[in-house]
């Protein structure tokens, strides 16, 4: 099993692309949601592939590691991961002769590939036979805006999580014209700092049916902006939507932000539900660490993490689709989303700065 896994030559892309091809059999729907999302895994020693002081993400600190991106599939009747490339840090491309002892392909420590980067790859290769209407990520994805930009170039429809401190422009707080000097174009702002000229009924509430004792209540506004890094040579000057969520925790409330260039007549409820579809890659995590051993293996080489990964891929669709079979109603309902009060206009953001 040990030689199966480790040094035995078979190719474990063709497995992935057969576990996406069958999942989209099994679940697919034309606006489904393709969500990127990392997974680290801790590990001794230096020989790994990959392996370096870097932020685990489970482990919420920097650690010695590996981190591999991951693809999950989501629809609203279940969630399956579908792909996933293992991370290679910079210190490893700067020593090629370390690259070859862990058998990492030329292609892959030549030049330094980023997290994005095995995004598109993923998505290049798996989007065409993976029907789908969204793409969504974490922060890490979402503060890039050349992340952004080539997704836009796809024609991709993007929700993704941005950092607390992504600046903005939005041009409804732009000071009034007092009719000498230059047109004030308006300063940028954090975007915690702009939920802050909010007012409460600018708020949409959302019931979510989504929690073990009770639904879950989250609260959501929108707006169009403009980033501070689409400003500039580089940028495209477009503006995105800026969707901040306000979610309960613990004894208080947390604020999620996010990116999207989705079209302006997409409504809320739409966005709840790929918002809230972007969190269900952790249920996909679970189930395969827990049930199937992903994060469970004593390989060292690229070879034997992928073909790894690609065996509990495959063993985590199998009991999704035993799971399934065995259910009358699916996991996720078309109506576990729905928009239980609306915004009404109000002028106080412009106002504000008075």
């Amino acid at each position: 099993m040990q030689r199966f896994i480790g040094e035995a030559e078979w190719e474990h892309q063709e497995i992935l692309d057969r576990i996406a091809k069958e999942t989209v059999k099994l679940i697919g729907e034309d606006d489904a949601i393709l969500a990127f999302d990392p997974s680290a895994f801790e590990k001794d020693g230096n020989k790994s592939a990959g392996v370096a002081r870097q932020y685990l993400g489970r482990c919420g600190k920097v650690d010695n590691g590996q981190v591999g991106t991951f693809l999950a599939y989501v629809t609203r009747k279940e969630h399956v991961l579908v792909n996933g490339k293992l991370f290679i840090p910079q210190e490893w491309n700067d020593n090629p002769t370390r690259c070859e002892i862990a058998h990492i392909p030329k292609e892959e420590y030549e030049k330094h590939k980023t997290r994005h980067r095995h995004c598109l790859e993923m998505l290049d290769h798996q989007g065409a036979f993976l029907p789908h209407g969204w793409i969504t990520g974490d922060d890490e994805l979402g503060r890039s805006s050349w992340f952004r930009r080539e997704l836009r170039k796809r024609n991709e429809k993007y929700v993704l999580a941005v950092p607390c401190d992504t600046n903005i422009r939005d041009k409804d707080l732009v000071p009034e014209y007092k009719g000498r000097g230059a047109v004030p174009k308006g300063k940028f702002r954090r975007v915690d700092d702009w939920k802050d000229f909010v007012s409460d009924d600018e708020w949409i509430e959302v019931e979510v049916r989504d929690g073990e004792k009770r639904p879950l209540t989250l609260r959501l506004v929108k707006c169009r902006v403009t980033a501070r890094t689409e400003i500039g040579k580089k940028g495209s000057g477009e503006e995105e939507w800026l969707l901040v969520v306000e979610r309960p925790e613990g004894n208080g409330v947390k604020y999620d932000y996010y990116f999207s260039n989705a079209p302006v007549t997409t409504t809320t409820e739409e966005f709840a539900r790929v918002i809230l579809a972007s969190h269900r890659v952790e249920d996909c995590f679970r189930r395969a660490k827990g049930e199937c051993g992903l994060s469970e293996y004593e390989v060292q080489s690229w070879p034997g993490w992928h073909h790894h990964v690609a065996l509990a891929l495959l063993a985590t669709f199998f009991l999704t689709k035993e799971t399934m079979r065995s259910k009358k109603k699916s996991v996720v309902d078309g109506t576990d989303v729905r928009c239980v009060a609306r915004r009404t206009t109000s002028p106080s953001r412009g106002s504000a700065l008075s």
